[in-house]
C-alpha cells in the first residue's frame, strides 16, 4: 500500500512545531564580576582555600548555631512565619504560570457532540416541497494551535521556566534571611537579658549603699549632699534598667513576630560561651558567589529569562502559522453515526505575516532588550551587593573582635578603679564625687562590653548569611516537567 505524502508532512510539522524548529533568543552569557577577585585585606589564591573553617554554602544552619534554643526558634520560624509562606506561594504561583506556557506548545482537543433539525420550506428547496431534516456529529477537534516553526512559542516556555526558577531562588534568598534574622534577633534578645542582670545587680548593690548612706546621715557622720549623691547613683541604675527592660520586651515582641508564633519560656535566653555558638567560617573567594548565594542564582534565571523574551519578541516579525482541524463522523440518522461511510474531516491552516502593526513588534523588541539590558544591571548589582555584604562582615569581625579585648581590658580597669575610688572615700583621702564617677563609668563599661560581644556575634550570622550559608541544604522545588 502506497503511504500518503501528506501524512508524512503532518508528522513532520507537529514533530517540528512541539520542538521549536529554531530559537531567536541571544546566547545565554555570563556578565564579568563587576568586583575585585578576592575580598578585601586578603590574599588571593586559587580555589577554595582561602581562610580557615568551613565552607558556608555546605553548613546547614543545623549545624552552624549550636544553641539547641535557637535551633528550635529557627525550626519554628521556618514552619510559621507569614514571609516565608509567601514566598512558597509565589513559587506555586510561577509553577502555574509555567505549566500554562508550557501548555501552548501542545494543540488542544476537544470531543465535540451535535445534533440538529431543521425544516427547510418548499419555495427555498429546489424540489418544491418542504424538507425535514436531522445532523449528528461527533469528532475531535482542535481550534487555533500554532505551529512553532520560529520558536516564539518555545521561548515564552523558557521565559516562565526560568521565571520560576528565580522565583524558587528568591524563596531560598528569603529562608535564608529569615534564619539569619531569627539568629541575630535571639541574639539581641540574649544582649538585653545580660544587661538587665548587669543592671539589677548595679541596682541592688547601690540600694545597698543607700541604706547605708541613709544611716549615716541620720547619725550626722555624711553630709546631706553625699546622701544625695548615692541617691542620684542609684536612679541612674534604676533608669538604664527600666530603659533595658523596655528594650528587652520589644525585642521579644519583634522575635515572636519572626517566628510567626509564641515563644515558650524555655525557649527564653540564658547564659552562654560566644566562642560555641557558630560555626568558623571560610570566606573563599568571590567567584564562590556565584553558586552559593540565592539572590545571585535569582537574578541570572531573570537575565535568562530575559533573553528568552527577546527571542519571542524577534519571532514576532515572521509569519505566524496556526491550524484548525476537526475530524469525526456525521450522519443524518443517528444509527448510522459510527458506520464507516459516515467519516468527516475538516483542515483550516491560517497564515498571517505582519505588514504594517504601527511599529508595536518593534516597539516590543525594544521593551525585550530593554529588561535584558535591566536584568544585566540587576545582576551586576546582585554580585556587588553580595560582596560588599561579605566585605562588612569580615571587616565587622575583624574590628570588633579588637574592641571586645580592648573594652574586657578596660572593664578590668574600670573595676579596679571603682574599688580603689571606694577605698580612698573609706580612708578619707577623696570625695564621694570620685566615686560617682567610677562607679558610672563602671556600669558604662559593663553594657558597652555586653553590646559589642553581641555586635561580634551578629557580624558572625551576617558573614554566614552573606556567603550564601547552607544553600546547599536549602529545599529546593521540584522542576515542573519540560
Amino acid at each position: 500500500m502506497q503511504r500518503h505524502p501528506l501524512r508524512g508532512l503532518a508528522a513532520a510539522v507537529i514533530v517540528c512545531s512541539l520542538a521549536g524548529c529554531a530559537s531567536m533568543a541571544p546566547v545565554d552569557e555570563t556578565p564579568a564580576l563587576p568586583v575585585a577577585p578576592c575580598y578585601p585585606n586578603q590574599a588571593c589564591a586559587a580555589g577554595n582555600g582561602v581562610g580557615n573553617g568551613v565552607r558556608a554554602a555546605n553548613l546547614g544552619w543545623q549545624d552552624h548555631f549550636a544553641d539547641p534554643r535557637l535551633q528550635g526558634l529557627i525550626a519554628q520560624a521556618l514552619q510559621n512565619n507569614r514571609d516565608l509562606r509567601i514566598a512558597v506561594l509565589r513559587v506555586q504561583e510561577a509553577a502555574a504560570t509555567y505549566g500554562i506556557r508550557r501548555a501552548d506548545r501542545y494543540p488542544t482537543l476537544g470531543l465535540g457532540l451535535d445534533a440538529s433539525r431543521g425544516r427547510v420550506p418548499g419555495d427555498l428547496n429546489p424540489s418544491g416541497r418542504p424538507v425535514t431534516a436531522s445532523q449528528y456529529q461527533v469528532g475531535l477537534g482542535s481550534s487555533a494551535w500554532e505551529l512553532d516553526f520560529w520558536g516564539r512559542v518555545r521561548s515564552l516556555q523558557d521565559a516562565a521556566l526560568q521565571n520560576f526558577l528565580a522565583t524558587d531562588e528568591a524563596r531560598k534568598a528569603v529562608e535564608l534571611a529569615l534564619v539569619a534574622q531569627v539568629a541575630d534577633g535571639y541574639l539581641m534578645l540574649r544582649e538585653l537579658e545580660e544587661r538587665v542582670v548587669l543592671a539589677q545587680r548595679s541596682i541592688a548593690s547601690r540600694e545597698e549603699s543607700l541604706r547605708i548612706f541613709t544611716r549615716r546621715h541620720e547619725v550626722g557622720a555624711i553630709s546631706r549632699l553625699e546622701l544625695t549623691q548615692v541617691q542620684t547613683l542609684l536612679a541612674q541604675a534604676r533608669l538604664v534598667g527600666a530603659q533595658l527592660a523596655q528594650a528587652q520586651a520589644a525585642q521579644a515582641h519583634a522575635l515572636t513576630r519572626l517566628v510567626g508564633s509564641s515563644i515558650a519560656a524555655a525557649e527564653l535566653p540564658g547564659a552562654f560561651n560566644d566562642n560555641t555558638v557558630m560555626q568558623v567560617l571560610r570566606p573563599g573567594l568571590p567567584s564562590d558567589l556565584l553558586a552559593s548565594r540565592p539572590d545571585i542564582i535569582a537574578a541570572e534565571h531573570r537575565l535568562r529569562a530575559a533573553n528568552a523574551n527577546i527571542g519571542a519578541a524577534r519571532a514576532a516579525f515572521f509569519p505566524r502559522i496556526t491550524l484548525t482541524g476537526s475530524m469525526g463522523t456525521a450522519s443524518t440518522q443517528l444509527d448510522g453515526l459510527f458506520e464507516g461511510a459516515g467519516r468527516a474531516w475538516a483542515i483550516a491552516p491560517s497564515v498571517t505575516l505582519p505588514i504594517f502593526d504601527g511599529g508595536r513588534n518593534r516597539a516590543g523588541l525594544q521593551l525585550a532588550e530593554v529588561h535584558r539590558n535591566l536584568a544585566v544591571a540587576e545582576y551586576e548589582k546582585a554580585v556587588q551587593n553580595a560582596f560588599r555584604d561579605v566585605s562588612d562582615a569580615l571587616s565587622a569581625q575583624q574590628w570588633l573582635a579588637e574592641q571586645v579585648l580592648i573594652q574586657r581590658a578596660s572593664l578590668v580597669a574600670q573595676t579596679e578603679r571603682a574599688r580603689l575610688a571606694q577605698l580612698r572615700y573609706d580612708n578619707g583621702a577623696a570625695a564621694f564625687l570620685e566615686v560617682l564617677d567610677a562607679q558610672r563609668d563602671l556600669l558604662s563599661g559593663e553594657q558597652q562590653l555586653v553590646q559589642t560581644r553581641r555586635a561580634l556575634l551578629s557580624a558572625r550570622v551576617g558573614l554566614y548569611a552573606a556567603l550564601g550559608g547552607g544553600s546547599q541544604h536549602l529545599t529546593a522545588t521540584e522542576q515542573p516537567v519540560n
